[in-house]
């Protein structure tokens, strides 16, 4: 598959992505500030939300083995952009329950286009190496999301409120230019059947020996989940996804703590994280080359090995240590790019050897969203048990435990368990 194709695919991932951050990082800002929500309120709504959003993720994923994956993904997109642009516009007095409704179609929408996008690019794929290719361009464009919609609403405008809410009027034009590209080179070639329909070429990027619908298109979808938790490699998979996405989830809770209460530079908070997304985004071809000569097992080891490299003197940092800080956001970045091309695609390889990749990732999905909330979940009640109180010098300690120590223990976890288990998840050719 040219490499055009590739990129058409993926682009669809950055307006996905570019909602998901206003989602995690602008909005409880702006609803406690300019709306006036009490924080306890708050704080039940959205991580009630996010819990409702995760659990419907299993359902929605052995709906997208029923249906066509673009008709899902088109259908899904409608209530996610409206979603989005009401909740950064709530009514004077009804702000709470505003963000309930809003926030529950956006989660709707958002997760229901997720899910069948990424079962999608299982379709489009015919080997391990391209779906490897397909994620990464997927995941790569979402980075590119992610960090545009971190540095919009600064030059949008200089109110916080006001350039928060003029963010969510790009997100419509940015996803129908991305959906048009999209639909234009694969709007007919969903599930596989018969038919090689949406290549230009018949045997280019598509398989025509899987049916459809899959012989487990009519379980209901918690059989679908427990047919997809019940295959060794999946299972073992996911345990490592799950320790690994923890020791990713504990950080990415903590960041903005560590550098305002450790490090004492509150304002380099926006450029770092730019610099750990860019190059997540620069590394993922990097890393696509190396799992195509050594393998997609081996080459997310190896990332796992250089994040823990690169993280195992942040516990030394302390204020005013921002160039050596920076370089461990550099290091940790390049390998994120593996995190986020290679073990989806290792998953949708599995998915489509059990003919129920809709199936897998609605569990990966959920998975995924139950490590941030329990991340943010375990780690915040964690720091306050131990002493630590935001803005204060008191309990750094428990900080940089949670921040630096405990994601290294539980990244070799990972590390140990993918090279223990790597002969049964390297899925070749």
């Amino acid at each position: 598959m040219s490499h055009a194709r590739v990129l058409a695919y993926g682009l669809l991932g950055l307006p996905l992505a570019f909602a998901a951050l206003p989602i995690y990082v602008h909005l409880p800002r702006y609803y406690a500030e300019t709306a006036g929500i009490d924080l306890a309120l708050l704080g039940a709504i959205l991580l009630g939300a996010r819990l409702l959003d995760a659990g419907i993720d299993p359902w929605l994923g052995a709906l997208a083995d029923r249906v066509s994956r673009p008709t899902m993904v088109a259908v899904a997109l409608l209530p996610f952009a409206a979603g989005f642009v009401a909740l950064l516009h709530p009514p004077a007095g009804a702000a709470a329950p505003w963000l309930l409704g809003s926030l529950a179609l956006t989660y709707l929408g958002y997760s229901a286009a997720t899910v069948a996008y990424q079962a999608w690019g299982a379709d489009i794929g015919d080997s391990p190496g391209l779906r490897t290719r397909l994620t990464a361009a997927r995941e790569g464009f979402g980075l590119l999301g992610v960090v545009l919609a971190a540095v919009l609403p600064s030059v949008l405008a200089a109110d916080f409120a006001v350039g928060v809410e003029r963010l969510s009027w790009v997100l419509p034009p940015l996803l129908l230019v991305a959906a048009l590209v999209t639909f234009s080179r694969f709007g007919s070639a969903g599930r596989r059947s018969a038919t090689t329909a949406g290549c230009a070429d018949p045997r280019e990027g598509l398989q025509d020996s899987v049916p459809w619908p899959s012989p487990a298109a009519s379980q209901p979808w918690w059989q679908a989940a427990r047919a997809v938790l019940a295959e060794p490699a999946f299972r073992r998979l996911l345990l490592v996804f799950v320790v690994n996405g923890f020791a990713s989830a504990l950080p990415a809770t903590l960041f903005l703590f560590f550098v305002a209460d450790v490090l004492q530079r509150e304002s380099a908070s926006g450029p770092l994280l730019a610099l750990y997304f860019v190059a997540g985004a620069a590394s993922l071809t990097l890393w696509v080359r190396i799992a195509a000569i050594r393998g997609r097992v081996a080459a997310w080891f190896l990332a796992m090995l250089l994040s823990i490299a690169a993280f195992a003197g942040a516990g030394l940092l302390g204020s005013g240590d921002l160039w050596p800080f920076a370089a461990i956001c550099l290091a940790s970045g390049l390998a994120l790019g593996a995190d986020l091309a290679l073990p989806a695609a290792i998953a949708a390889d599995i998915g489509e050897r059990m003919r129920q990749t809709g199936a897998c990732f609605g569990v990966w999905n959920f998975v995924a969203k139950l490590n941030l909330a329990l991340a943010a979940g375990l780690a915040l009640p964690l720091l306050a048990v131990l002493g630590y109180s935001p803005g204060s010098a008191g309990g750094l300690h428990a900080l940089v435990f949670a921040y630096a120590l405990l994601p290294l223990a539980c990244k070799a976890l990972a590390a140990w368990l993918l090279w223990r288990w790597r002969s049964t998840l390297e899925i070749e050719k």
